[in-house]
Formats: structure tokens, C-alpha cells, sequence
């Protein structure tokens, strides 16, 4: 049974897209198509069967599914255990980057560059929820997530708690505010996160526990391209403070949401009593030593600069995301 395809099924279902899937694994619908289809001749019997558009897996596609998860997890603890036969003498190191909390990272990666030069660093962008199921089904050793998490599966460090602030035109209702119920928004058009990111889930439970469904008229997981639809008068957006005070005050009204605050927190996630390779092990150290483990109202995302003055080339030029 060839490892690609039964990553590529265990991908469609995980997505319930084959269209998706092949965005996320970076080949064309097709190649999964072919690929799934030879994997359902291989073991004799359909996989997946169409519900309208949900996809429904078989008895046997539920099968494959379970234990192709563990096959994939145990295909990457062997890599990262032969990884580790010359310590840190070389080798590669796979971290997930959620889209909006990827500039938290950027001390830790230069400082592990600078430090572990002959470690190559790759780069697992996805939100928050596609990193921690990488990291449960063993396919990543270490990830951004948001808080919380299943305690009982991911060990955390924390790396910055944050509130989410609205974000609105200058010349808004909310100009002469110190700070805004949520309750407030109820009949305003949002720029909202996509469906995919864990902050979409965080803000519409938010917005149910305020006493409504926010009206959603766009999606993103780019914090930058949320602010220019805001300014662009698409509707208001909520974004985590640091992002907010990047914004042009002359164009862009920011306050802090209350009733309930929404929070933003951060963490650096890991498998619970999974295997860490010498390089992770290694990333921790530095990750515990470049990003302060409460990361105050303070901070400020900007050009060249990471936290506690280290300097990251292109630190800023970070897309949003959980």
C-alpha cells in the first residue's frame, strides 16, 4: 500500500473535499482522484461513498481511514528517529505556523537558525485546528495552537494572551468609545475569519453568547486583507490586539470588545507523551528562551522586529490566522 495515497484519502476525509485536500497537499484534484481510486482497487472495495455533499466513508474506508492515521504517525516518528542517528549535526525540522500567530514565531526561528544552522527548518502553514490534528495523529512534532486543547493529548507552552479589538472605519459610532459590548455588532456586516480556523469558532460562540449570529459578508485568514475590506467598507472585523496597533489611526477606528472579551491565546503545542527528536527538543530550548511566556499589551508586530528587540528579516509580513 503506497504511503502517498493513503496520506491523500486521510486528507479527503479530514477535509471532506477532494477539491480542498488537493489545494492543502499541494497537487491537483485529479492526482488525489486517481490516487484514492487506486487505493480503493487496491484493498477491493469502495472507501468513500457521496451523501449530497457530505462524504461518507464505507466499513472498510473506516478501516483504512483509522489505521492509515497510525501508519502515517508511525512513518513519521521512524523518519524523526533516523533524524536524530547524527543529533543535531543535521536533519530537518517540521513546525505548523497558524496564519495569524506566525510572527510570535519569528524570534524562535532566527534564533534556532543562528543556532542550528545545518537544521532545515520547514514551515506547516495551517490554522490552528489542521495543526492540532497533525500533531494528535503524529504527523507533526510541534505546532502553534490556540488554547485551549485537549489537555489529555497536547502539552502546551504558552506564548502570548491577547484580547481581540473591533476594527472599524474612522469616523464610526465607536469613535468616542473607551470600549465596545460585543451585543453592539449584532446588526453589522463582519469580516469574518475562515471556516477552517479555530478564531472563526472562538468569535461566532462569542457573538451566540452576546445573543447573536453575526451577519458574515467576507472571509479571510490574512489579517491585513481583513483591515483593507474593513477600510474598504465591507463591514467590521475583530482582530487581535497586536494587529490593531499597526493600523493607521486615521483611517481605522480600533476598541477593545467586552462583554464578553474574546481572548487570543497562543501556545506551542506537542503531542502528550509523543516522541520529540533531538531537533525539537532543541527548538523548545530556543522557543523558551527568544518568546517571553506572557507576552503583554505592549508587543508590537513591526518590520525586522521580533519581541524582546531580537531582529527576524520580514517578521511583519505575517499572514493572520489562529
Amino acid at each position: 500500500m503506497e504511503l502517498r495515497a493513503l496520506r491523500y484519502f486521510v486528507e479527503v476525509v479530514r477535509q471532506q473535499s477532494f477539491t480542498v485536500a488537493a489545494e492543502q497537499m499541494f497537487v491537483t484534484q485529479p492526482t488525489i482522484s486517481k490516487m484514492v481510486k487506486s487505493l480503493e482497487d487496491e484493498v477491493g472495495s469502495p472507501l468513500l461513498l457521496r451523501d449530497g455533499r457530505q462524504m461518507v466513508l464505507t466499513d472498510v474506508g473506516r478501516i483504512v481511514y483509522q489505521r492509515g492515521q497510525d501508519v502515517l504517525a508511525a512513518h513519521a516518528q521512524l523518519q524523526a528517529e533516523l533524524n536524530d542517528l547524527d543529533t543535531l549535526g543535521r536533519g530537518e525540522l517540521t513546525i505548523g505556523i497558524p496564519p495569524m500567530g506566525g510572527a510570535l514565531f519569528t524570534p524562535a526561528i532566527a534564533a534556532f537558525r543562528q543556532r542550528y544552522p545545518k537544521i532545515e527548518l520547514k514551515l506547516f502553514e495551517q490554522g490552528s485546528r489542521a495543526i492540532e490534528a497533525a500533531l494528535i495523529d503524529g504527523e507533526l512534532e510541534l505546532g502553534g495552537v490556540l488554547l485551549p486543547v485537549d489537555p489529555d493529548s497536547i502539552d502546551v507552552l504558552p506564548m502570548s494572551r491577547q484580547l481581540l479589538w473591533l476594527v472599524a472605519r474612522t469616523g464610526s459610532r465607536w469613535d468616542g468609545l473607551n470600549e465596545v459590548p460585543l451585543g453592539q455588532l449584532a446588526n453589522e456586516p463582519f469580516v469574518f475569519y475562515g471556516e477552517s480556523l479555530a478564531l472563526n469558532d472562538v468569535v461566532l460562540n462569542a457573538c451566540r453568547a452576546a445573543g447573536f449570529a453575526p451577519a458574515i459578508v467576507g472571509r479571510s485568514g490574512h489579517w491585513d486583507f481583513m483591515a483593507a475590506l474593513v477600510l474598504a467598507g465591507v463591514g467590521i472585523a475583530l482582530l487581535p490586539a497586536p494587529y490593531c496597533r499597526r493600523l493607521d489611526p486615521a483611517q481605522f477606528t480600533c476598541r477593545p470588545v467586552v462583554e464578553p472579551e474574546i481572548p487570543w491565546e497562543m501556545a506551542i503545542g506537542w503531542r502528550r507523551n509523543g516522541y520529540l527528536s533531538h531537533a525539537a527538543r532543541a527548538w523548545l530550548d530556543v522557543a523558551r528562551e527568544t518568546i517571553p511566556t506572557h507576552v503583554s499589551d505592549d508587543f508590537i508586530i513591526g518590520p525586522g522586529i521580533g519581541f524582546n528587540g531580537i531582529t527576524a528579516p520580514n517578521a511583519a509580513k505575517t499572514a493572520a490566522g489562529e
